[in-house]
């Protein structure tokens, strides 16, 4: 199935109810909500927003995304305080429906690695029981190595899955991000062994050599093989929205490139990132991908 959603990070100056006009007119048809663009003074008028709308809600991400701090991001500096704060916006971000709510484990910073591992099983523990009381579920995101020291503990989906077992909460699954994973060896097999677990699928290419965490470009027109990221997928039993998730920085993280696609008005962008996203997807066919019989879990 090709079902097509835009995450709102993609045009990031843009509010909630115009990202959704623009998304709608950019042919998509569902909307990752980021708690950040969610207007203050209650959330009534952005849901019925949203289901006027009539776009579904993929991957949501949270204001405070991690478990252990972030050193590129405002926000709490102890894990307890994080967790609840996660605790939160998992039941603000219920009412919205998303496929999943995004979790990071944030870096290991001065913690060991054993150390930081336990700290982030505990948190995951309890954001899984809270998910499960909000009714939604949680998609923990592997952050690739490039730049992962200051983001993650886990780059890949098998390290992912080591804490989701350690943790054991049935409302945890995973957050697959093409941009993240690319360029891991066993990709392909992971996608077909953990599939099952999905909760959401962030869709970008990657700039070769990339500039930073935040320069990611559309379908296409990077290096990575989205179409036999996107077949394996399909093959996989992948029902859910592809969700086009663009950082590109123009200056909000320090570097403003000059060909930064958040300076691209948002319509061009949106209809721009529908047009990349078909193409791969039709590629997918072309390399022999069998779009007809997925694998059933």
């Amino acid at each position: 199935m090709r079902r097509f959603s835009i995450s709102q990070v993609t045009t990031l100056t843009s509010s909630f109810a115009a990202d959704l006009a623009t998304y709608r007119a950019a042919g998509a048809e569902a909307v990752g909500v980021w708690e950040l663009k969610l207007p203050g003074g209650g959330d009534a008028e952005a849901l019925e927003q949203l289901e006027a709308s009539g776009l579904g809600s993929a991957a949501a991400i949270p204001l405070i995304p991690s478990i252990l701090p972030l050193p590129l991001m405002a926000g709490p500096d102890e894990p307890q305080e994080r967790v609840e704060a996660i605790c939160a916006s998992l039941h603000r971000l219920a009412p919205f429906r998303p496929s999943g709510v995004v979790c990071l484990t944030g870096p290991a910073q001065a913690r060991d690695a054993d150390a930081a591992r336990e700290v982030v099983v505990e948190g995951l523990r309890t954001i899984g029981a809270e998910a499960e009381r909000a009714g939604v579920r949680v998609g923990l995101e592997p952050i690739n190595r490039v730049g992962g020291e200051n983001w993650t503990i886990v780059s890949s989906i098998p390290e992912a899955v080591e804490l989701l077992e350690a943790a054991d909460r049935p409302a945890l699954g995973l957050q697959f991000d093409t941009w993240h994973l690319w360029d891991t060896e066993t990709l392909l097999e992971d996608i077909e062994s953990e599939a099952g677990r999905f909760v959401g699928v962030h869709v970008a290419d990657w700039r070769e050599p990339t500039r930073s965490w935040a320069d990611r470009v559309l379908p296409g027109e990077g290096v990575a093989d989205l179409p036999a990221i996107l077949g394996a997928l399909d093959r996989a039993g992948w029902e859910g929205f592809y969700d086009l998730e663009i950082f590109s920085d123009n200056g909000t993280f320090g570097n403003a490139w000059p060909d930064s696609l958040w300076d691209a008005p948002a319509d061009e962008l949106a209809r721009r990132g529908r047009e990349a996203f078909d193409r791969v997807w039709e590629a997918r066919i072309r390399k022999g991908v069998d779009p007809v019989t997925p694998k059933a879990f």
